[in-house]
């Protein structure tokens, strides 16, 4: 049974873009300025994974788009946003999250006190179709999330991390998006916990048609699943391409997943190899 987490819309036209981020500037306090000129896109029902070192400014580029940057004192100084068509960094986040654009934040931040199916219901706060529309979304929500339905009576503070993330995907869906712009994913968990949401992930961007944007460290499972691939390096964006090409790329091979010419470099050698970043020079 596939979750009708959207209306039903005339066919997208190939090639259409979602969210596009043109030279986008993000400033901290006023002085510090931690994006320098930001630009990509994501297509309709695509899967673009956004890859950097901790500190890269994968986070900010998210942020920006879901408007959470003022929280924390930072704000878009140049560049548009785009989302669906219109120029969003100046609506508030849960206008943005009306128009379909939800983000799952890093660390998954459910609400420790409330059971898993009181933290998924929170997802549906924005909407106006009625507690027999939610409820049905609810019980179809469950049909991809089986171990969280296991579990929808505990207090989410109390499951794994892995059904944390579970819930906190979950959620979202609860809002009806159109995007999910996910961070940092498979932060703590386990491999085989990782595989299993990344599945998922896989199967809620084919059968739902909903776009992602994963933002992660681990370059190796994000390129697996996804298309297209845009690399941060000091909040600039200094490499991108098709999944595959990335991927197989020996740079990247080298510096984000420790390996060169088919052998793992030690951390050491990953050191001296990530100061002088080839592309960068």
């Amino acid at each position: 049974m596939s979750i009708a987490m959207q209306p039903k819309t005339a066919p997208a036209a190939v090639n259409s873009t979602i969210l596009s981020l043109n030279n986008v500037e993000v400033v901290y306090d006023h002085v510090i300025l931690v994006l320098k000129g930001v630009s990509l896109e994501v297509p309709v029902r695509g899967i673009v994974a956004l890859l950097g070192a901790n500190g890269a400014g994968k986070t900010t580029t998210l942020k920006a788009i879901s408007n959470l940057l003022h929280s924390e004192r930072g704000e878009v100084t140049k560049g548009s946003i785009l989302f669906d068509g219109e120029e969003v960094q100046a609506r508030s986040p849960n206008e943005l999250v009306r128009r379909g654009c939800v983000q799952v934040m890093e660390g998954r931040h459910c609400f420790g006190h409330l059971t898993i199916e009181e933290n998924l219901l929170t997802g549906a706060f924005t909407r106006r179709d009625g507690k027999s529309a939610i409820n049905a979304d609810l019980d179809l929500v469950y049909t991809y999330f089986p171990r969280i339905k296991e579990r929808r009576g505990a207090m989410a503070g109390y499951t794994s991390g892995g059904e944390q993330q579970m819930c906190a995907i979950g959620r979202a869906l609860m809002s009806r998006p159109k995007m999910i712009l996910l961070d940092e994913p498979s932060m703590g968990l386990a491999p085989q916990i990782v595989e299993e949401i990344f599945e998922i992930v896989k199967t809620l961007n084919s059968k739902e048609n909903v776009s992602f944007l994963l933002a992660e460290q681990n370059t190796y499972m994000a390129l697996k699943y996804a298309r297209y691939g845009y690399i941060l390096e000091n909040g600039r964006v200094v490499m991108d391409g098709d999944a595959k090409s990335l991927a197989e790329n020996e740079d990247v091979k080298e510096f984000y997943l420790g390996i060169a010419e088919g052998k793992r470099k030690s951390f050491r050698e990953g050191k001296h190899y990530k100061r002088r970043k080839r592309w960068l020079a």
